[in-house]
């Protein structure tokens, strides 16, 4: 019989005689044949190959995607996530913008990175916490769209509270807060303004200012806790308030955040800004590297050691160079020597100001900038210049990529912190904390012991007797001044607005008249008059005068002041009632102003700052509910020819020394 098949090395035939047309082969048959026999091995097989496949699929997928997984350590979430970002979207991740260009397709477009609110910048006028946890949201949804869906982080300026929150507990400024030397109770407040960022929907707060203002005409001194760096040092107990208290083992230096009743803080302004000549704002500060180091440095170390998450650079100079073009400070000093791990943040349109005027090299701004130090630009608005100028510079190979990855790994490095990849939407679970009775009674109490009692018996009083504390039972009290009826100027800047507002309609809180209204007993009567003439005064029978001037609200340059005078028509309200009544002064101002002419006339003097919307606290001292504990945080000067005047001066002759302050 021929064979089947035969076959050469090149070729390969089957025989004629055994082919058969294929309809004569029973295949039907053979399949029944072979299932049957073979079901359960087929089955088995089967099952046995979707488990593996199903495995080796989620290997393969917790693999592909370890920056996704909660699991895995920040460094391999963070360099995973880095070996996958294009150009584009790292330089995004660098671009901070303001809410007012932020839309979901400029997130998604553009990958950026981060958004904040500037001072005043809301979604609607009384806007409450959903209003801002829609508009966040809107934003987020634009990131979370993008290929790699990383979040943005939203920021904004709480810096007496949530003080762009309508309805929300305004603690006094900071400047009030350094009288009260007691750390544990700004920690408290740190963690009440945290609850009601939170509330709003926001995970990261511009906080705590940590400048030194040794002079008192810089419009930001409200701002600084104390001319004396050991104070503003102790007082960087906020910041554990507002991120939580650091874990024994953590690395140190890095970036932390308990948890999302907390936020991510930013110490600013790195450095030297309390310390411009003649207190110009974003001036120079010209001082050896020494006194720099003793003085303005002082209180980073010790926010950097609690894990602070972002340090923001200062619009200021030292020795003629720009901060923010500040290679030796940025990068040799901050992120090299004392090894910050956290995100380096540019103030407000902060790189422009490199040149002057403003914008004029933008190109070599960004140059200059990023090249020192900046990981996340606050832009804010033309946020196309700055990625098309930083695109072309990396690709020209003026800026390197090296550069590049150390600013985004930062940014990952802090948003992984807040838990953004795993919560990445904003609620309004903590919206019952805003302006809540527990921290209104904070404030109020952080009210109390920052109060100064600076004089308490007038001079030419033959009975030397002190005016404080005042009766609550009396027949008739004259309340005056511009500042006793007015919720904005006792809150001051940074309060609503940026520069703060006038009058009692734009948030909530208790007046100082209100205050008082409510402290003295039913039968005595409250008559308030702005600025009374002496014929009303004489002719009224007033058993005293609670007298309420001070400073109008103001924020950053547009607070510069070269004479430090009292509001009109303040000094003529004091004239006109002390000359006339025994009266209290209460001086409502973020700062030491000139009180040194009508210091005869007044019986008894308090310095109460700029103390927020719980005005009732100063009516629980002035009425002896509780007594005065406060002490001078920064020197009273006699007249402004002494300034700069510092504790530790050689020539040091104030009106009330640093550390002054009577007790009741």
């Amino acid at each position: 019989m021929a064979s089947m098949i035969s076959s050469s090395p090149s070729t390969f035939s089957i025989s004629r005689s055994s082919y058969q047309p294929l309809q004569s082969l029973d295949y039907r048959s053979q399949f029944r044949e072979f299932w049957g026999g073979n079901k359960l091995k087929i089955i088995f097989t089967t099952l046995i190959f979707l488990v593996l496949f199903v495995f080796f699929s989620l290997v393969s997928r917790t693999d592909h995607f370890k920056y996704k997984d909660p699991k895995q350590p920040p460094t391999v979430r963070i360099n995973d996530l880095l070996n996958r970002m294009t150009l584009a979207e790292k330089i995004g991740q660098m671009a901070q913008i303001e809410r007012a260009v932020a839309t979901t397709d400029v997130m998604k477009n553009y990958f950026i990175g981060s958004v904040l609110s500037g001072g005043g910048s809301v979604p609607k006028k009384k806007a409450k916490p959903q209003d801002w946890v829609d508009m966040i949201n809107k934003f987020q949804n634009g990131s979370l769209s993008t290929r790699l869906r990383i979040p943005m982080i939203y920021g904004i300026d709480a810096v007496h509270g949530n003080n762009n929150l309508y309805n929300a507990t305004i603690f006094p400024h900071n400047i009030g807060l350094g009288v009260t030397r007691d750390p544990q109770l700004v920690k408290r407040i740190g963690a009440a303004t945290a609850l009601e960022v939170r509330a709003a929907g926001i995970p990261y707060a511009f906080a705590p200012c940590i400048a030194v203002c040794r002079d008192p005409r810089w419009g930001r001194c409200y701002e600084s806790y104390s001319e004396d760096p050991k104070i503003v040092d102790s007082m960087t107990e906020i910041i554990s308030g507002l991120q939580g208290d650091l874990p024994a083992n953590y690395p140190k230096r890095y970036p932390y955040v308990a948890g999302k009743n907390n936020v991510a803080a930013c110490a600013k302004h790195f450095v030297g800004d309390g310390g411009t000549n003649k207190g110009i704002n974003e001036n120079n500060t010209a001082i050896n590297f020494n006194g720099f180091l003793n003085i303005h440095m002082v209180p980073y170390y010790r926010a950097i050691a609690k894990g602070v998450s972002t340090v923001m650079v200062s619009f200021s100079s030292w020795n003629g160079v720009k901060m923010h073009a500040n290679n030796d400070l940025i990068t040799g000093f901050l992120k090299e020597k004392l090894g910050f791990q956290g995100i380096v943040i540019s103030d407000w349109e902060g790189i422009d100001k490199i040149t002057y005027p403003p914008g004029s090299n933008y190109s070599y701004s960004v140059l200059a900038g990023v090249s020192a130090g900046l990981d996340m630009v606050m832009i804010p608005n033309n946020y196309t210049r700055f990625l098309n100028d930083l695109t072309y510079l990396i690709e020209n190979k003026r800026i390197p990529m090296s550069r590049i990855d150390d600013a985004v790994k930062r940014i990952l490095r802090v948003k992984f912190a807040l838990g953004l990849f795993e919560n990445p939407y904003a609620d309004t679970i903590l919206s019952n904390h805003v302006g809540s009775q527990e921290h209104r009674e904070l404030a109020r109490e952080a009210v109390r012991k920052s109060l100064v009692l600076l004089k308490n018996q007038n001079s030419t009083d033959k009975d030397k007797k002190p005016l404080l504390p005042l009766a609550k039972k009396a027949s008739k009290i004259l309340v005056a001044g511009t500042h006793a009826f007015n919720l904005g100027y006792q809150c001051g800047g940074w309060t609503i607005e940026w520069k703060g507002f006038k009058g009692n309609n734009q948030t909530t809180g208790t007046t100082i008249l209100d205050a008082v209204k409510s402290t003295v007993d039913p039968s005595t009567e409250v008559d308030y008059i702005e600025n009374p003439s002496t014929e009303v005064i004489k002719s009224n029978n007033f058993s005293c005068a609670i007298v309420v001037v001070g400073e109008p609200p103001y924020a950053e340059t547009s607070g510069d002041s070269f004479n430090l005078t009292i509001l009109d028509p303040g000094p003529s309200v004091i004239q006109n009632v002390c000359a006339n009544l025994k009266c209290v002064v209460v001086i409502v101002s973020g700062r030491p102003v000139i009180i040194e002419p009508y210091m005869e006339m007044i019986d008894s003097l308090v310095a109460a700052w700029l103390p927020g919307t719980e005005g009732q606290g100063i009516a629980d001292i002035l009425f002896g509910d509780y007594g005065f504990t406060g002490r001078l945080a920064r020197t009273w000067f006699k007249s402004i020819d002494q300034l700069p005047m510092n504790v530790g001066d050689d020539v040091y002759d104030p009106l009330f020394p640093f550390g002054f302050g009577l007790t009741t």
